[in-house]
């Protein structure tokens, strides 16, 4: 294939990338792509946890992003589960906490609550979800590279369970806030431990030439950890350290672990104080397509305890309590975008072959990993089933950007046409966070469906929604 000015997808003879395969039934379903409460029902039609997608379409509208909640509640379980009964035997156990920035609303937050995570947010505004729903605040932790005074009052007289504490500034900053109000701070240092993890290189949070956290190597963390110490208001409750998202195995985690309790064997012995818990962060992947091929709660527990209890025998220290953070791996297979398709057109490529595009009634709006990260996506004829051939087809969207790409790379059923439902697996983190009003497009609704039943967890935007912010 011969290089092309816009890149290998303008390419003459492009017949998609090497890991997709024309499929033999471009009716079946990949397991591993969807929740457990997706069907294909005889008729042809797909259905989740007993609910068609035509009558979702019918009552609620195109797009929709759908949530398995059984499954989405499953998948939060088994990471409680697996990382509980991996760390009994090393610190008496291990504490889950839900990314939210993967996907959060109020209702979402007290399902987190429910099955017995906690929940760490980023932000003012989710903070104010998780206090809004409920979740007990010793469960409640925040983040942050730049987080306002506003913010850190707000944690601190909310009474949350803990700070995160991401830059120099920021420990005097809290400190005094702290003072101020009468209270002790509990806090986290993020460590920079120099990491590179292998994924997109805006998601790979822990080499050195980033934004996040207090660098090991220049000695920035150590002077962190003197600095917390000598303020009173704060209590240094442990270390944390994330190496970036969408990872499939734990190696980057071993050398990560490594370093980070170097730090930890230090404080020890260098001011005398032993610190109670130490944060792995998340960032484990889920599968999109068949080129992912992600490791079940259990086994990723399981590495990592028998990481950090060497790590910990070889330095000669006790295992912390250890915390993990785990977003998209929750949120991301539990749900699916449902969208209608508007129209298809055969594109004639330089060199001959064509390329059909699928355009859908959402797009970059809804769903901006695609153009922002390159990531791929699966997709299939959700209304109905189809005898046509497979044809190789892009689906886009319908906002004026050529850039707005769906899904890069699939084979849909030939007939594919106006009017079809398209669903596309894997949506349930980081697509409705951060979607936007592109074009001046309202954002779609959120469904929850659950034995057969769908109710709104967030309601669909309307034009009244777009112009009550314009004053003008």
């Amino acid at each position: 294939m011969r290089a092309h000015e816009a890149g290998a997808l303008h390419a003459d003879g492009y017949l998609g990338p090497s890991w997709l395969r024309a499929p033999a039934d471009v009716n079946a379903l990949l397991p591993q792509l969807w929740s457990e409460g997706v069907r294909r029902e005889a008729g042809g039609e797909l259905s989740v946890a007993g609910l068609d997608v035509a009558s979702l379409a019918a009552e609620h509208g195109t797009p929709a992003y759908v949530v398995d909640e059984a499954d989405f509640r499953a998948r939060a379980r088994a990471f409680r589960t697996a990382f509980d009964d991996a760390f009994r035997p090393l610190c008496g156990g291990a504490d889950v906490y839900y990314a939210g920035k993967a996907f959060l609303c109020t209702e979402v937050a007290r399902w987190i609550a429910d099955e017995g995570l906690s929940l760490d947010t980023c932000s003012g505004g989710e903070l104010a979800v998780a206090l809004r729903a409920g979740v007990p605040r010793e469960r409640i932790g925040l983040h942050g590279n730049n987080k306002s005074d506003a913010e850190l009052a707000r944690a601190l007289e909310a009474g949350i369970g803990r700070i995160v504490v991401d830059s120099l500034g920021e420990i005097d900053r809290l400190a005094d806030a702290a003072a101020a109000r009468g209270l002790r701070a509990p806090v986290l240092l993020r460590v920079t431990v120099g990491v590179e993890a292998h994924t997109h290189s805006y998601i790979a949070t822990a080499h050195e030439d980033q934004k996040f956290g207090l660098s090991l190597s220049e000695g920035v963390a150590a002077e962190a950890v003197r600095r917390v110490l000598a303020r009173p208001e704060l209590e240094l409750r442990g270390l944390h350290s994330h190496i970036g998202s969408q990872i499939f195995d734990v190696q980057g985690f071993e050398v990560a672990a490594r370093r980070v309790l170097r730090l930890h064997a230090a404080v020890a012995r260098d001011h005398g104080v032993v610190l109670p818990e130490l944060d792995v962060g998340g960032g484990f992947g889920i599968a999109y397509t068949t080129q992912h091929d992600p490791l079940p709660p259990a086994e990723l527990a399981a590495g990592m305890a028998e990481i950090i209890g060497t790590e910990c025998a070889e330095l000669g220290v006790d295992v912390p309590r250890i915390s993990a953070e785990p977003g998209r791996a929750i949120a991301g297979p539990s749900t699916f975008t449902l969208y209608r398709v508007g129209t298809t057109k055969d594109v004639a490529l330089d060199g001959g072959g064509t390329r059909r595009y699928v355009a859908v009634d959402g797009g970059m709006s809804d769903n901006i990993r695609t153009a922002l990260y390159d990531a791929d996506y699966s997709a299939t004829l959700a209304g109905r089933a189809s005898a046509a051939a497979p044809v190789l087809s892009r689906v886009v969207g319908k906002h004026c950007e050529s850039g707005d790409v769906v899904v890069k790379d699939e084979f849909l059923p030939g007939d594919t046409g106006p009017g079809d439902l398209l669903a596309v697996p894997g949506t349930g983190a980081y697509c409705r966070s951060m979607a936007s009003q592109y074009n001046h497009v309202p954002r779609p609704p959120v469904l929850a469906v659950r034995d057969g039943e769908a109710r709104v967890l967030l309601r669909r935007e309307t034009e009244d929604d777009l112009l009550a912010l314009d004053v003008g």
